[in-house]
């Protein structure tokens, strides 16, 4: 019997790591990997409603993976966009609003236009709220939020507030738990700004094999959790 879960994040943040190694183990070509990560996007977006989680973010291309070999660049995009079209009116009918992080910039003009498709198609929605990072950093978003503050001379002061009104998306609340699978610890420039107060949670267990199990894991080591926001717990 599965533990009742008392507190729930408001959102989630997932460092989808470990598609290459998973292929490597199995001794097939990188690309393998990412096609059975997508099945575990689909067991995360179906764990995200059953859990009632309002905010699902997934960091799907960071700045950095340019680095990458460009074969395996073209393929995730290409990937990117077939998906994305496949499967935007059924994350529509489920009632999901789709939005998107990060710059456009340097994204394939096919890629973009689905992007737009989904993110339209979905806007009213009202269940989960579901963010593909593509083309993310965290440090680029602040030094474009900073960016857009210089050009807007005529504002004097800037606190927190005035700051997060110049991120990619503004509305979208801070992350509460961030998860990043295959083992690693560190948070590779994911959501920099929102994160100060956020709970992480890693596992060994690599992308592709990263189920609803899994994520109910994370979500009952969230229970544990004694969220301080830098003060201190009465």
């Amino acid at each position: 019997m599965k533990k009742e879960l008392k507190v729930i994040p408001c959102h989630i943040g997932i460092i989808m790591d470990g598609n290459g190694r998973w292929a490597q183990k199995r001794k097939l070509p990188r690309v393998f990997g990412h096609r059975e990560g997508l099945k575990a996007v689909r067991k995360a977006v179906k764990a995200a409603k059953k859990f009632k989680i309002k905010y699902l973010t997934l960091y799907s291309f960071s700045t950095e993976n340019w680095k990458r070999p460009k074969e395996e660049v073209n393929f995730l995009f290409k990937l990117m966009e077939t998906r994305l079209r496949k499967e935007g009116d059924s994350l529509n009918r489920n009632n999901v609003k789709v939005e998107f992080t990060g710059r456009k910039e340097g994204l394939p003009k096919k890629l973009i236009e689905i992007m737009d498709y989904v993110r339209d198609i979905t806007k009213n929605n009202t269940g989960l709220n579901l963010i593909f990072a593509i083309n993310y950093g965290g440090r680029q978003e602040i030094l474009d939020a900073i960016e857009k503050i210089v050009k807007k001379k005529k504002i004097k002061k800037v606190d927190e507030e005035t700051f997060r009104k110049f991120l990619y998306l503004p509305d979208v609340p801070d992350v509460d738990l961030i998860i990043r699978t295959a083992g690693e610890k560190r948070i590779s420039n994911f959501l920099i700004w929102q994160s100060v107060y956020s709970e992480f949670y890693f596992t060994d267990v690599l992308w592709p094999d990263f189920d609803e199990e899994d994520f109910y894991k994370a979500l009952v080591s969230y229970q544990k959790r004694k969220r301080k926001f830098g003060g201190l717990i009465k």
